[in-house]
């Protein structure tokens, strides 16, 4: 069988366009990994409708929704390969099972790769944090650090203080500018030139950051911009071209969301410079249209 679309990637952005394709009564097939962004965070915040609901409930709920149209499959496992023969788009499961689709959409996701530092893994999502609008409301109040890790990082710790006192930590690598330093001040935010080395308190819980020169600071919540990476190497096996984005590359995409392999598509983290809930569901909304008009002007 040939699908009209395949979807790769069953979080928000896939289920979205999974939804256009299934009211347009197409024959869609999603597939499926189980190994969202994110599910290391406990609520999702922000995303209209949904608000302190677990990321889990929320794509449950969807997914439910969208096994009563009769022209949705569901396929759970990972992808591992991806081609394009004849105008076909062929898809390798890691059990050994293809798959066909007139087009394919790459709702695939990034993986963050967090410092090197021990104790940020295991709080990641719960008291190590990457955005502060998903986030902040949750922690506002209590000291919060800000951890270099890009050179983006001064511009998060000129936000933070509407959250709450806030203290950006250079890592001796991460300087401000003068004119990053002039807002910062501005805003309130203490510039930390030792490095964290260590976080205190049992984790999830974070009571304090150690700094090399023995020094302890009370943090409650500490945002890192991560460095992020494809979660998946299809678009890269397709020959998908990439843009450099602020924390990592993300795929290149026209505004209907073809990237540029014909009849291959893209939407969330993984081909949108910003990460957040509602624009990852809004990309994958326009990318399900987009494939269904492409299909009926073939």
């Amino acid at each position: 069988m040939i699908y009209d679309a395949l979807i790769v990637g069953g979080s928000f952005a896939g289920l979205s366009a999974a939804m256009q394709l299934a009211r347009a009564r197409r024959r869609v097939l999603l597939i499926d990994a189980g190994q969202p962004r994110n599910r290391f965070a406990a609520h999702s915040h922000g995303f209209l409708g949904q608000d302190g609901k677990s990321p889990q409930a929320i794509v449950q709920v969807a997914r439910d929704q969208l096994a009563h149209y009769p022209t949705v499959s569901f396929l759970d496992g990972q992808a591992v390969n991806a081609s394009a023969q004849a105008g076909t788009l062929r898809i390798t499961m890691a059990g050994g099972q293809t798959v066909q689709g007139q087009r394919l959409i790459l709702a695939t996701g990034l993986r963050d790769a967090l410092p090197a530092l021990p104790g940020l893994q295991e709080r990641w999502g719960k008291t190590v944090l990457h955005c502060p609008y998903c986030h902040g409301y949750e922690v506002a109040g209590s000291p919060l650090g800000v951890m270099a890790a890009h050179p983006l990082s001064a511009h998060q710790a000129m936000l933070l203080p509407d959250w709450g006192p806030t203290t950006y930590f250079t890592q001796g690598e991460f300087e401000p500018d003068d004119e990053q330093a002039a807002v910062l001040q501005k805003r309130g935010v203490r510039i930390e030139r030792s490095p964290i080395v260590e976080l205190m308190g049992t984790a999830p819980s974070l009571d304090a950051v150690k700094l090399a020169d023995g020094r302890r600071m009370a943090i409650h919540a500490l945002f890192v911009a991560a460095r992020t990476h494809m979660a998946s190497p299809l678009a890269m096996q397709l020959g998908c071209a990439f843009n450099e984005g602020p924390l990592g590359p993300v795929i290149h995409v026209d505004e209907f969301r073809q990237t540029s392999v014909p009849n291959v598509y893209a939407a969330g983290d993984a081909a949108i410079p910003m990460s957040n809930a509602t624009l990852a569901s809004a990309s994958g909304v326009m990318a399900g249209v987009c494939v269904h008009r492409s299909l009926v002007m073939a």
